[in-house]
């Protein structure tokens, strides 16, 4: 009889593949108690290093979280919808929202870290805001807190002649946050741009983030520009990928800006 690659692959995959599934199919829901060991055991006839094996599987996917002395528990999932467009309109933080208050609906937030400092700017900070060789920005860390679970780091940095003395340099920035206060001094952000790529964390991260093995991290780097073309804020944030769904809702408008969009074939 011929082999199939099923047959080839080892058991503890073949075991992970049927509790996945069998969590896709809602046999499993979130928060519900998978197999344990002993019931992998029995069930398939394999060792208890196999049976761990196929659950450690899981839980390095992020389905699955182990609880100490309870079990592995399918993860429940219940993430922060980040409308990147949405949420840096002036409509937000211009009347005296936070960026955050379009995503969050009734659930819990806070900024259970926050240290505000004046530094000298990193090279690649440097280059962005067209600072000179001696030039310090306010750099403020931030800590985000949702539903008791860290989900969010976010530093900013900004150039300190711009903000020197204003709430930006304190730990409560006011109604609207920085942005709103920005607006105040003259230097209204009126154009954002964002990078986005994704990574495993680092162990500080893992950390600070509380974060299960296997899960990525998101990392976003935005810059905030006034209508002069002035930059005037960069805020890199690390965002736990297993807290977010990034939506971004758009219209298919002409480019205006390096000339027009080619027709398409």
């Amino acid at each position: 009889m011929a082999t199939t690659d099923e047959d080839r692959r080892p058991k503890y995959q073949r075991i992970a593949d049927t509790l996945r599934e069998a969590i896709r199919s809602g046999e499993y829901g979130p928060g519900d108690r998978l197999p344990g060991e002993n019931d992998l055991m029995a069930t398939y006839g394999v060792a208890r290093m196999t049976a761990r094996q196929a659950l450690s599987v899981l839980r390095e996917e992020g389905v699955a979280e182990a609880r100490k002395g309870a079990g592995v528990f399918v993860r429940a999932f219940r993430p922060i919808r980040r409308r990147g467009i949405d949420r840096l309109t002036r409509d937000q933080w211009g009347n005296g929202r936070s960026v955050w208050s379009a995503e969050i609906e009734n659930r819990a937030l806070e900024v259970d870290q926050i240290t505000v400092s004046e530094e000298a700017a990193p090279d690649r900070i440097r280059a962005v805001l067209n600072l000179s060789d001696d030039g310090t920005t306010c750099v403020r860390r931030r800590r985000f807190v949702l539903d008791d679970k860290p989900v969010l780091l976010a530093t900013s940095y900004l150039p300190t002649s711009l903000v020197a003395g204003s709430a930006i340099t304190q730990e409560d920035t006011g109604p609207g946050g920085t942005y709103a206060r920005l607006a105040e001094l003259g230097h209204q952000p009126v154009h954002f741009r964002e990078e986005i790529r994704s990574r495993m964390p680092s162990k500080d991260e893992a950390a600070q983030l509380r974060m299960s093995a296997g899960t990525p991290v998101i990392l976003i780097c935005r810059t905030a520009f006034t209508a002069e073309g002035d930059p005037v804020e960069v805020n890199e944030m690390t965002l736990d990928a297993a807290s977010y769904v990034l939506e971004y809702d758009f219209d298919a408008t002409p480019r205006t800006a390096g000339g027009d969009m080619p027709n398409p074939a």
